[in-house]
């Protein structure tokens, strides 16, 4: 098990670096979102635009799969906080496991 386990701890280690950045990109995208929508912040400069583009490129696949799955409720889309949900869990269930493993190193 010593010899998996070096080699599986650091794999854990970078899922659950990508999974804990890609959960910040998400909740960065609500928060513009909803900043948006209360014109509480406009876009209007061409650095923001490519931004806000970015980000789209970035969330909009992964939207698309849960929207398929979890339709908008009463025209209010939830796939965003149904991916922060997942991740989280990702998230968690990478720690465990790699406590799991640090037990039998």
């Amino acid at each position: 098990m010593g010899f998996i386990g070096l080699f599986l701890m650091p794999l854990l280690d970078i899922l659950g670096f990508a999974a804990d950045l890609y959960f910040k990109v998400v909740v960065v995208d609500i928060a513009l979102y909803w900043l948006l929508r209360y014109k509480l912040i406009t876009v209007h400069n061409k650095y923001a635009e490519k931004f806000m583009e970015i980000l789209k490129k970035i969330t909009e696949p992964v939207y698309s799969i849960i929207r398929s799955k979890i339709p908008p409720i009463s025209d209010y889309d939830i796939a965003p906080y149904v991916l922060l949900l997942l991740i989280a869990f990702v998230c968690r269930f990478i720690t465990y496991l790699n406590q799991w493993i640090g037990q039998f190193m």
